[in-house]
């Protein structure tokens, strides 16, 4: 067997693995979408809140192996940021914008709703150039 025949037999095998681990990643973002545009508050739904999934621009392999980042852009009125997510095992690690991060150990409804109104208000400081120290202030 040669290792081209290697390689196609081991993408084969992890295929199931890669499509769970990417619906999972998508069905994140997807939540994450429905959120942002739920922050407003209710029966104040933001309109202005659109999503494009892209592939993440640090890959270096297509389709991304298990494990490795899955990313969209969301529009958010006036700005965009790119938001980047992967699972590794059952919580999933992200990052937005230039210096935002997360972590979810469960995906429910209050969870993501918190990681957008975090993600709205970061976005907000970043705009205003607060600094580090100032935004530690704003955060607490």
């Amino acid at each position: 067997m040669s290792d081209f025949d290697i390689l196609q037999a081991t993408m084969i095998e992890q295929a199931a693995a890669r499509q769970a681990d990417s619906g999972a990643c998508e069905a994140l973002l997807g939540a994450l979408y429905q959120a942002l545009r739920r922050v407003g508050g209710p029966g104040q739904p933001l309109h202005n809140v659109s999503v494009e999934p892209v592939a993440d621009p640090g890959q270096c392999l297509r389709p991304p192996p298990v494990g490795e980042y899955h990313a969209a852009w969301f529009r958010l009125g006036l700005c965009e940021v790119l938001v980047r997510v992967r699972r590794q095992g059952q919580e999933f690690h992200g990052d937005y914008g230039y210096r935002g991060v997360f972590a979810l150990t469960e995906i429910s409804e209050d969870a993501v709703l918190a990681l957008a109104h975090r993600i709205l208000k970061d976005l907000t400081l970043e705009y205003a150039g607060m600094l580090p120290s100032d935004r530690q202030k704003q955060l607490n």
